[in-house]
């Protein structure tokens, strides 16, 4: 009877919400002509209407299961507490608010259509290549194999350098491809920007895709990519990013989540008002005539008086923005990357991604964002204010616990559980899209993120002007 129960729970969760694989992957899905559209997967209204309540349940259930109440006792036993948690308070209630219109505008983002095989415009595929041995050959072939007009197609491929095997395979991956593939080697490393910077140089298509060695795309991908740009306000695209080594332990498994939410949930946001903020140097592509325009300025960019040698790919989007270009999502094209599958390695990833976002982030506050249209301006304020604050209330919140543990000790306890819930809710944004079971992983990323990764963000504000590449 209680077989025959689950049997019947279970065909009606799958007739609402849609079958979940464990093994369930982007490519296992590419099958469906659909699949890059959400609300044309069985099943999406009801995930769309479960993230809406589950945004109520967890205001309501912070309250009403006290995971707060003792923070809000401990601050009017210590008036200094006070100065932390009431901010602390009110950000998270401007945060949630925050995350209600995020939600909104993503439910609303459509993926824009794939260029068709019998327009689509010239196009330049530019690979920059440092020590990557075998894998580089995986991404041109991923390129050349890729359903594109060959006519209308040009791979670039440089060499930054390389002190290994990196140009042996080189060679022998564009000998296979004589009129399709070309490449160029430098004789020193001289690092990626000015690797990019020599393709697009030498570039003849109106649009200029770059792709990262360690990355294979799908084959749409191109097409893909190529199609927002019939739209003449369009200066750059933002493929979606997937891990590529997930199977290789724990780190890739959590960083698959981390890259669906915040390559495909922020990124779909920002598209529904131009803004996104960063193209991804792993996939993005550029309006050709654009970049040449900002190609002098974008390489000689100095911060703090120092050459920048890192973070090309946010500084190229801010420099397309600048010029009053918008810069969008494109869901459909995707490119499967390898992470690093060390905390080590993980660590020093992060460090140049924050230290990057500093730069670009003051670039981008004091510059950019008041040459946006109105709407998009306003929406990217308040995302910018309330984004950022998390980094000053969130260190505070730390210090707080750390202080506050030894005489209350269920004060890490709470946190725990408040950690639990919001992670928890935050795995429907990622079940919307990839109904598979990896999602705890995600949970487990936030716990790992909160005790592991806490002190990268400090350390990279504080050593913003240093330039080392160090996974290089």
């Amino acid at each position: 009877m209680l077989r025959r129960k689950g049997m019947r729970i279970t065909a009606a969760l799958l007739r609402y919400f849609g079958p979940m694989n464990i093994h369930a992957t982007t490519i296992d899905r590419l099958t469906r002509s659909d699949v890059h559209d959400y609300h044309a997967i069985p099943g999406d209204r009801y995930y769309r209407l479960a993230i809406l309540l589950g945004l109520g349940l967890v205001v309501l259930a912070s309250w009403h299961l006290q995971v707060f109440h003792g923070v809000i006792h401990m601050a009017r036993e210590h008036g200094w507490a006070s100065l932390v948690v009431r901010p602390a308070m009110l950000w998270a209630g401007m945060g949630m608010l925050m995350l209600l219109f995020r939600t909104l505008l993503w439910f609303r983002y459509r993926t824009p259509r794939s260029a068709d095989p019998g327009d689509a415009p010239l196009l330049t595929v530019i690979i920059p290549a440092y020590n990557e041995g075998p894998m580089v050959a995986r991404s041109i072939h991923s390129v050349a194999q890729a359903r594109y007009p060959r006519d209308r197609l040009e791979i670039i491929v440089v060499d930054d350098g390389s002190s290994d095997d990196t140009w042996l395979y080189i060679e022998q991956a564009a000998a296979q491809y004589p009129n399709l593939v070309s490449t160029l080697r430098f004789e020193r490393n001289r690092g990626k920007r000015a690797a990019l910077e020599a393709g697009f140089r030498r570039a003849r298509g109106e649009v200029l895709v770059t792709i990262d060695s360690d990355s294979v795309i799908e084959p749409g991908t191109l097409l893909a990519m190529a199609g927002p740009f019939r739209d003449p306000r369009i200066g750059a695209v933002a493929g979606k990013v997937s891990v590529y080594n997930r199977e290789q332990g724990l780190i890739p498994r959590m960083l698959k989540v981390r890259y669906a939410l915040s390559f495909d949930f922020l990124r779909a946001v920002q598209s529904t008002y131009g803004t996104v903020y960063c193209c991804p140097g792993a996939l993005a592509a550029y309006r050709a005539a654009v970049v040449q325009r900002v190609l002098d300025a974008w390489i000689g960019q100095r911060f703090l008086g120092r050459a920048c040698t890192f973070g090309e790919d946010r500084a190229l989007t801010n420099a397309i923005l600048e010029q009053g270009y918008d810069c969008v999502y494109q869901r459909a094209a995707i490119v499967h990357t390898l992470v690093p599958t060390r905390y080590r390695q993980l660590c020093k990833m992060f460090l140049r991604w924050d230290r990057s976002y500093v730069r670009e982030e003051l670039r981008f506050a004091r510059h950019i964002v008041w040459k946006r249209p109105l709407r998009a301006r306003l929406i990217t304020l308040l995302d910018l204010v309330i984004t950022n604050l998390r980094y000053p209330v969130g260190w505070a919140v730390l210090v707080l616990l750390v202080v506050m543990t030894p005489e209350h000790p269920d004060l890490l306890l709470r946190f725990g559980s408040a950690l639990l819930l919001v992670s928890a809710f935050n795995m429907l944004y990622y079940l919307r899209g990839e109904r598979s079971w990896d999602f705890v992983y995600g949970i487990g990323y936030s716990y790992f993120s909160a005790f592991a990764l806490f002190w990268i963000f400090p350390y990279a504000l504080l050593t913003a002007r240093t330039q080392g590449w160090l996974t290089r």
